[in-house]
């Protein structure tokens, strides 16, 4: 199964239709799957007292609250449709990222999204979590910031929401965790993304082995939401198993905003796309046999036992008449014991490849 690559657009359009457009247009460019957005409504989602991420911070400057900061960041319900429309003529999938319950609502009713990608953020937000599932779209939920307990915790939600069970509760959400029937929901439903929330992240905290452990701990597609500078990790990841990699894009890393540092521009990107696709190519089959080109090689490569001086018919081959030569269409070394004292059935001259 191919990896799917997620341009994350985010809200690298800095609040302008057009930038963002732009990004639809260089996501596909490089060949990405889906690019994908953030939806969400400033007043839902943060106080006005909200402090700022250090990240932010350095990106924004501090004289900007992180309210204000959002609100400079929304896109508007007709942007949405416009950015969806370019997707559908650019043969890219448009994908969102809710924030809060007015903003999921949107998009799975309004625009019909046939899945869903939470954020880090947002997997303590059972409430958003309980609604995104009870839509019955699939659902990519990034890990970041998370022990496996509470990425335990977030599934138990999810399998309630598709179930469609009673009230919600702990002790529910737990219950449909542990069901076979809340199991077999999010196995065809939820695909989770190992995440260092960190722009950009430090290269020592990415721990992709952590994928590993998520796939083990609950049987589920894991991918990489790459917050990392580079390219490097992302196509890492798809080596590791990744099904699934995010990876923030920007037009220009220079812009001022919360994301931009953290991201590829359009040339990265387009790279990015090429390195994990020839991974993949390399990944090939989990079975240990010569290939086809490996078959055609298998002759010139290997060697064969060959006399290395001359050797009358009836002599008993030995350490100083019998060797080992290229090519390897005569009697495989392997059996060079085998062969030692025994007498030669025929006679041979110095190099002529031993017969059975």
């Amino acid at each position: 199964m191919a990896v799917t690559i997620i341009a994350e657009a985010g809200v690298n359009h800095d609040g302008k239709l057009e930038q963002a457009l732009a990004l639809v247009d260089a996501a596909a460019e490089a060949g990405a799957d889906i690019v994908k957005f953030q939806t969400f409504r400033a007043t839902e989602i943060a106080a006005i007292d909200a402090p700022k991420a250090d990240y932010q911070k350095r990106t924004t400057g501090t004289v900007e609250s992180q309210f204000e900061m959002l609100r400079r960041l929304e896109l508007s319900d007709e942007a949405h449709h416009v950015l969806r429309r370019r997707c559908a003529a650019r043969g890219i999938e448009f994908l969102s990222t809710p924030f809060d319950l007015p903003s999921l609502r949107f998009l799975t009713r309004e625009l019909g999204l046939p899945r869903l990608k939470l954020p880090s953020g947002e997997i303590t937000n059972a409430p958003l979590l309980h609604a995104a599932a009870a839509t019955g779209v699939p659902v990519i939920l990034s890990t970041g910031m998370c022990t496996l307990a509470d990425v335990e915790d977030a599934l138990g939600v999810l399998a309630h929401g598709y179930l469609g069970l009673g009230d919600p509760s702990s002790s529910a959400f737990a219950a449909a965790f542990a069901s076979a029937a809340g199991r077999a929901a999010l196995a065809a439903n939820v695909t989770l993304l190992h995440c260092t929330t960190e722009y950009p992240a430090p290269p020592a905290e990415v721990n992709l082995r952590a994928m590993g452990t998520l796939s083990r701990a609950f049987g589920l597609p894991v991918g990489f939401s790459d917050h990392t500078e580079g390219l490097e990790a992302a196509v890492a990841a798809t080596a590791l198993g990744a099904v699934v990699i995010e990876k923030h894009m920007t037009l220009d890393r220079s812009l001022p905003g919360p994301d931009h540092k953290a991201s590829l521009e359009p040339a990265a990107l387009a790279q990015m796309v090429r390195s994990i696709r020839a991974v993949e190519t390399m990944l090939g089959e989990a079975d240990k046999r010569p290939t086809a080109a490996e078959s055609r090689n298998m002759m010139v490569a290997r060697k064969s036992l060959v006399a290395t001086g001359d050797i009358a018919a009836g002599d008993p081959f030995t350490v100083a008449n019998l060797g080992v030569k290229r090519p390897g269409d005569g009697l495989s070394p392997a059996r060079y014991w085998e062969l030692l004292g025994r007498p030669a059935g025929r006679a041979y001259r110095a190099g002529e490849r031993i017969e059975p």
